[in-house]
């Protein structure tokens, strides 16, 4: 796969690549640069802090949608054991945007394993995976398959996890025919009254109802570098500004970033990502995930049933 990277990350790049070639070049015996290396690797860490210390919220939109991102299944095959994928949603058919199951996720540190309803968006990375996921873009399907897992989740007291990585449901024909504004009103509804622990995670794109379905958990956290908005940066600019040119400024106006929303309070914590962005060091983002999930769901036990329903309900109606 070639490299992909973003306009802004091209000179991270370019350093990283001189490295590499230093690499090739001092394991062919031709010369020690082993201390050139080093100091490339330091200039490198420099300038990663140095261009993300002023990073713009169109800029953290694009690293929401880095092709080189972990997704929901990313996450899940790092951070848990046993995970067993539950398909359909008892109506109509399997919606691939949606992947949901039940596994293990253990502490290292008291080798304790909590065992999670994990439910997720899921976007795909080459052409046919990205067409068989439907771009992460969930029809009504997919929505009614995670109402089934929540309530069955319910039924055996295990905490939810919901992964949120979505530009949004899907709009086309079919998926109104089908409901689509009722199931993800459905999906809200029944997550709001689930008598389970909730935990709500933004790790890429958030958008939309299509994200909201997943997003009312008692604990909602987003990943440092992720976005959170009723509407993309360039439907806002479409509809608003009648200009797309205008979309960097529809960004930073909609306040869609970690950052912003953590001090609207609309969220309730933000999970620092490895420097560069999780995309970067995928297994190092998936260890600080895990500690995240399993902080939260430990306070979140502590509560009764009907305390963890008021306590959503009531934080959704400050929204």
């Amino acid at each position: 796969m070639p490299i992909q990277h973003l306009e802004f990350e091209k000179p991270i790049i370019e350093l990283e690549q001189k490295i590499e070639e230093l690499r090739t070049f001092n394991l062919g015996g031709f010369a020690d640069v082993n201390d050139e290396i080093k100091n490339l690797e330091a200039k490198k860490n420099k300038l990663i802090k140095d261009i993300f210390k002023n990073i713009s919220s169109w800029q953290i939109t694009q690293l929401s949608r880095h092709p080189l991102r972990p997704y929901s299944l990313d996450y899940i095959d790092l951070i848990s054991e046993n995970f067993t994928e539950l398909h359909g949603d008892r109506l109509f058919m399997d919606d691939k945007a949606v992947v949901g199951g039940f596994c293990f996720i253990k502490n290292d540190d008291t080798g304790y394993r909590q065992k999670v309803l994990i439910v997720g968006h899921q976007k795909g990375r080459n052409t046919k995976d990205k067409m068989c996921r439907n771009f992460g873009m969930p029809h009504p399907e997919g929505y009614r398959k995670a109402q089934r897992l929540f309530k069955l989740a319910e039924k055996y007291s295990i905490p939810i996890v919901t992964l949120i990585d979505t530009p949004g449901a899907y709009p086309g024909l079919g998926a109104e025919e089908r409901g689509q504004s009722e199931a993800i009103a459905k999906t809200i509804y029944t997550l709001m009254n689930v008598g389970v622990p909730v935990l709500s995670i933004i790790i890429g794109e958030g958008g939309s109802g299509g994200a909201l379905a997943f997003g009312a958990g008692n604990r909602v956290l987003m990943m440092q570098y992720s976005v959170y908005s009723v509407i993309s940066p360039e439907g806002c600019a479409s509809i608003l500004y009648k200009d797309t040119s205008k979309t960097e400024d529809a960004a930073n106006s909609l306040k869609l970033t970690a950052k912003d929303l953590s001090e609207l309070n609309i969220v309730d914590g933000v999970i620092e990502e490895p420097l560069g962005g999780a995309h970067r060091n995928m297994t190092l983002a998936a260890e600080i995930l895990k500690k995240a999930i399993l902080k939260n769901i430990e306070k979140l036990k502590e509560y009764p049933e009907d305390a963890l329903k008021k306590e959503r309900i009531e934080k959704f109606k400050k929204y």
